[in-house]
């Protein structure tokens, strides 16, 4: 294999074997094939495309480019849930004890939020104690013992996706979505999980903004997991809005826990449910419409809640902060936000709202920036409510107070506000 012949190729519309591709991932990890090189290869991709066997091969060779995780021990009932990404998206801290609650196994590996959107490893910190680390032997005892585990991401899983993606940052192929569908699933293939319930975002909050685009990469990623033997669902579900209405570490944390005692938002209620009865169908094996009785009736019954105080406490947390959400730090700075006019909230520009909730302290602009887990903002409108002048919008919150003014500002240019009722979009619009 040359890199110069795969360059060529690619460029005009052939496709690679096996054997090349696994062996330009080999090399390219090993130093052996220049940035220069796979930037133009990583450019004709963009140009060409893959089909999706060539797909499911580099993917499969960037999972295997680094170590892996063996969940060979829980057999077929080993399932996992992914995101691509949102604002208020904490269904992780659901989904996970449910399923589990549900007789599944979810061992974890997730990431820390970067920009506009949270991640599920910040939200875990908020519990004073709860190890976000832990030896590959803890793991899968915690998992084995509980039915849940969820850490950080550790060891050398995937260094092919890790130089890969640099390289794309910087090379303007991000938004590629072969690529990004060889980027997730790589990370997913690697964790080990059996089944593999993808959560596909698209909207104003989302990196794709139309359906068709996010249909082709829930299309693209369930083939692949499908061709290296996985279980595979997507369920391709709005980002237009932000999910629930709190946004923040412990904020959405504790809205989680209102979710897990049935006090919470209907928008995240029913998503959690749908993901939760995707994994639960795969994992057991059993039809849809059963897997959605059980979890409707596992959630309502507190089994959920339980197995959540279970997990967080396996994993040093303080379990005492579920039944008592109000032990959790609060920020020493508040903002109410009032409507300057009246009229329905016709568009809200969910990644701006993101955004504010970046400046309040809440998310990262680089990866070793500080988060504050107070900050954030509690909405009390969203898309299609109608306020007069004078009615709350929101509350931001934080312990920076010298971020409030540039918050509001942001915040309020995240909205529209205009005398006709905008048409309601559905939560979930398709399942892959």
């Amino acid at each position: 294999m040359r890199m110069y012949d795969m360059i060529y190729a690619k460029r005009h519309g052939e496709a690679h074997s096996d054997e090349d591709i696994r062996e330009m991932i080999a090399q390219y990890v090993a130093g052996e094939i220049p940035d220069y090189q796979m930037s133009a290869w990583l450019m004709a991709v963009c140009f060409r495309g893959m089909d999706d066997r060539e797909l499911s091969t580099l993917t499969d060779a960037m999972a295997h480019s680094g170590d892996t995780v063996d969940l060979s021990l829980f057999g077929d009932h080993s399932v996992d849930k992914h995101s691509t990404g949102g604002v208020g998206d904490k269904t992780s801290m659901v989904v996970a004890p449910l399923v589990a609650a549900c007789g599944l196994y979810v061992a974890k590996m997730s990431g820390r939020g970067l920009g506009h959107t949270g991640g599920t490893v910040d939200k875990l910190t908020s519990f004073p104690g709860y190890s976000v680390t832990l030896s590959a032997e803890d793991f899968l005892c915690q998992a084995q013992n509980v039915g849940v585990a969820v850490i950080g991401q550790s060891g050398n899983l995937t260094p092919a996706d890790k130089m890969l993606y640099a390289l794309r940052d910087v090379t303007a192929t991000v938004d590629c979505i072969p690529l990004i569908a060889s980027s997730i699933m790589s990370k997913k293939l690697a964790a080990g999980a059996k089944s593999i319930v993808l959560d596909v975002k698209v909207g104003s909050g989302a990196f794709l903004q139309s359906i068709e685009e996010a249909t082709e990469l829930a299309q693209k990623m369930t083939a692949i997991g499908r061709r290296c033997g996985r279980q595979m669902a997507a369920v391709i579900s709005d980002m237009d809005v932000p999910l629930g209405y709190y946004i923040g570490n412990i904020l959405e944390v504790k809205e989680a826990i209102m979710t897990l005692k049935g006090e919470g938002p209907d928008d995240l209620r029913e998503l959690c449910l749908t993901l939760a009865s995707q994994m639960v169908s795969l994992g057991h094996g059993i039809s849809l419409e059963e897997a959605q009785k059980l979890t409707k009736e596992t959630l309502d019954s507190g089994k959920a809640l339980e197995k959540c105080c279970e997990w967080i406490a396996g994993q040093g947390g303080d379990a005492s902060f579920i039944l008592h959400p109000e032990k959790f730090p609060e920020a020493t700075c508040r903002l109410e936000l009032c409507a300057e006019e009246e009229g329905y909230i016709s568009q809200i520009d969910t990644t701006a709202i993101g955004r504010c909730a970046q400046i309040l302290g809440a998310g990262r602009v680089k990866k070793e920036d500080e988060i504050d887990l107070t900050a954030g903002i509690r909405m009390a409108k969203k898309t299609g409510d109608y306020v007069q002048k004078g009615d709350l919008l929101a509350i931001l919150e934080t312990s920076r107070g010298e971020t409030l003014k540039e918050a509001e500002r942001c915040y309020r240019e995240a909205l529209t506000i205009s005398a006709e009722k905008p048409e309601k979009r559905p939560l979930v619009f398709a399942v892959v």
